[in-house]
């Protein structure tokens, strides 16, 4: 497998921006290391350019013919390899070269058949979606891996996705260009679509995890047999007799959430920030009379919480682990001396190169997250680059990142196409 293709641009007029795009494609389908008939684009946009999302779609299957299926959606910002394009006009292509027999496209429109097996899937989807929970957990059910990644639509316009297959539709759903609004849409990936995905959290824990022994829908009334309240304000070292300064820590402070029994291997991960299997949840309202706490999301008994905040530091350490977990697996422990010093983890500025075993990555990262929380801008992508290298990457900046079965907030979804080696 060759390196994938991949192109971005920003300009007030979608139709340069598109054009620049194009162009940067063409030049890397004619150079030696990259594929040159790659059938599946990857397509994302901000919302500057929502409005014409399928006028954008039309020009570039117009002006890439040999691409036949599209993917995609709109996000407050994109990410490319070493730059995001935050709250301003951009998009971000990458051209995957993949058998036709190991992905499917579907949306609500063309719906993933009973002919293709799953193995894994990239979804986007609408935030509004009813019960959009259990969809995605039924897409992942679907997989022979039971792993999904991808995210929702982030938008302050219309929020649109991309989903369009060579195949073409189903007959009598109707006829659709290829712009959808609403529900979920993606590609499914065959067995021998080998990818490596990663979760990298952005919040640190302020407190130890406890069970919740008392909860009623989304509001937690008892943790570990104590008024969750009173627990919060303690964490916090807060009270109620000093409002304005208890409401300004509370807002500061979310919750995380888990299934998994344990707290040191659920919550405490090796860079001292939350596990994978933790789910960030905002703190939404108090309850003093039931002395309860309100979460953004369905609660249970028997659920782990801990309460957390969001720390530029934990940010980095972890999204630099998964990052070095994923080189540590593609790479070949014996490499000769002239592929090590192509590889060396300082040249990141070099060009792509195949012995990495990189052929492409999408990252999808929280619309709360960004250059800001990382430091500075377009910083969250300078530190993938640095670990992982010049590796040709899209992605966007979601309103809730999908990983596994799960619907994540806060949080980083890294996934790598893998090569041969």
């Amino acid at each position: 497998m060759k390196l994938f293709p991949h192109a971005h641009a920003t300009h007030p007029q979608w139709a340069m921006a598109a054009g620049l795009v194009v162009a940067q494609l063409r030049a890397q389908t004619a150079l030696p290391d990259y594929a040159t008939n790659p059938t599946l684009a990857l397509l994302y946009i901000t919302d500057h350019y929502a409005a014409q999302a399928q006028d954008i779609l039309e020009y570039l299957r117009n002006e890439l013919p040999e691409v036949t299926d599209w993917v995609g959606t709109v996000g407050v910002g994109v990410c490319a390899n070493n730059v995001e394009y935050f709250d301003e006009p951009a998009l971000s292509v990458m051209l995957c070269d993949l058998p036709a027999d190991q992905y499917r496209v579907f949306s609500g429109v063309a719906p993933l058949g009973l002919g293709f097996e799953p193995h894994t899937a990239l979804i986007h989807a609408d935030g509004h979606t009813p019960d959009l929970a259990e969809l995605i957990e039924e897409m992942a059910e679907r997989t022979d891996t039971g792993y999904v990644f991808g995210g929702l639509s982030a938008s302050r316009g219309d929020s649109v996705q991309f989903a369009v297959g060579g195949d073409g539709f189903i007959r009598g759903q109707g006829l659709s260009k290829g712009v959808f609004h609403g529900g979920l849409s993606g590609v499914a990936f065959g067995s021998e679509v080998a990818l490596v995905s990663r979760v990298t959290q952005g919040c640190l824990p302020v407190s130890k995890s406890r069970t919740i022994t008392e909860a009623d829908r989304n509001l937690v009334l008892k943790l570990d047999g104590q008024p969750a309240l009173d627990v919060l304000l303690d964490d916090l070292k807060v009270s109620l007799d000093q409002p304005q300064q208890a409401l300004e820590k509370v807002r500061a402070t979310l919750v995380g959430l888990t299934s998994t029994q344990g707290q040191d291997e659920a919550f405490i991960g090796r860079t001292g920030n939350f596990g994978s299997d933790v789910m960030v949840r905002h703190i939404v309202g108090l309850d003093p009379q039931r002395r309860g706490v309100a979460v953004a999301d369905l609660v249970v008994n028997g659920t782990e919480l801990a309460f957390c905040q969001r720390n530029m530091q934990a940010a980095r350490a972890d999204l630099m682990r998964i990052c070095a977990e994923i080189r540590e697996e593609l790479e070949p422990e014996e490499l000769p001396l002239a592929t090590a010093q192509a590889l060396d983890a300082t040249q990141a500025e070099a060009a792509p190169h195949p012995a990495r075993r990189m052929a492409g990555a999408v990252y999808v990262s929280c619309s709360g997250r960004g250059g800001p929380h990382f430091g500075g801008p377009s910083a969250e992508l300078q530190i993938v680059r640095r670990a992982l290298g010049d590796v040709p990457l899209v992605g966007f900046f979601a309103g809730g990142e999908i990983a596994r079965n799960h619907l994540y907030g806060y949080t980083g979804v890294l996934t790598v196409f893998t090569a041969e080696a």
